[in-house]
């Protein structure tokens, strides 16, 4: 097992709990979970990629975990999310760093790449379509059944209530236990943990609340210019496959592979598989700066 260390640092006036592993020389990589999360969803890829020389770097995203949990549904709308990343940054004094983005954590890479496209070396999303995408699809009869979960998630106190019902298994239906051996015995404990966080539940359904009138703006960019690694598990049950066609056409230079047999925790179902493709991903040689 990769040695990790654990450190507290300064997100968008907040501090976040941030996992570390591999050498300290290694390009850095910054792996951005999802919901319903946190650092330790990545486990199954930390060895593969430190192993391969990266400098991985894994925030707990405000309102989750060890990390701040804010209470105002502002405090969660995607500029105070991609905030926390390019804070985190400069903190570490990187430039520029690959994204790894997981569910929201790719929703939060998505934007950063659009929107600051300086800092981003490379991209590799997992199971998150490109927001203006995400958008469009809203407006269609397949995503808006899938989604069923996320208005009862918006709805305040009813959603905190749901999740906190029958020791948090409202969170195992909505997260890794969605497939059988996704989520192992010793893996409950430490999510129970989190979840059980003082203002754990709230922060984490207020990226959904903030997530509703975020999509309603304008998008002032939307083209992505990093080179794009999209993985999509085609057995998603919560985000509709056509998305993801449509996401790597908003990329100047992208690539789609879809997994035919994995589920939205494709990082779980497939890690030697994934864990090939992304570290392959983020090994090319460097992109010069424009």
């Amino acid at each position: 097992m990769i040695e990790i260390e654990e450190h507290r640092i300064r997100g968008r006036g907040i501090d976040l709990h941030v996992v570390t592993a591999g050498p300290a020389a290694g390009r850095p990589v910054i792996l951005l979970h999802g919901f319903p999360d946190f650092w330790y969803g990545w486990r199954h890829q930390i060895d593969a990629l430190a192993q391969r020389g990266f400098r991985l770097i894994m925030p707990d995203q405000r309102g989750y975990g060890g990390s701040d949990k804010p209470a105002a549904i502002g405090a969660y709308d995607i500029s105070q999310l991609s905030g926390d990343v390019l804070a985190l940054m400069d903190e570490l004094d990187l430039p520029r760093a690959s994204l790894v983005g997981h569910d929201f954590g790719g929703g939060v890479a998505w934007w950063i790449a659009a929107n600051h496209p300086g800092r981003v070396e490379r991209l590799v999303v997992l199971n998150c379509p490109h927001f203006a995408v995400y958008r469009r699809a809203h407006l269609g009869l397949e995503q808006l059944v899938r989604s069923w979960y996320v208005y009862g998630l918006v709805v305040p106190r009813l959603g905190e209530m749901a999740c906190r019902a029958h020791g948090f298994r409202a969170l195992l239906r909505l997260g890794p236990g969605t497939r059988t051996g996704g989520m192992r015995a010793e893996d409950i404990p430490p999510y129970c943990e989190a979840w059980g966080r003082p203002g754990a539940v709230h922060g984490m359904l207020a990226w959904y609340r903030a997530m509703i009138p975020a999509l309603l703006r304008r998008f002032r960019r939307t083209r992505i210019a990093a080179p794009t690694l999209l993985l999509w598990g085609k057995r998603d049950e919560f985000l509709a496959s056509a998305m993801a066609g449509r996401s790597i056409a908003l990329c100047e230079r992208g690539r789609l592979v879809m997994l035919e047999d994995e589920t939205h925790w494709l990082h779980w179902d497939a890690p030697e598989r994934v864990n090939g493709l992304i570290a392959d991903w983020l090994a090319a040689p460097e992109e010069p700066r424009g």
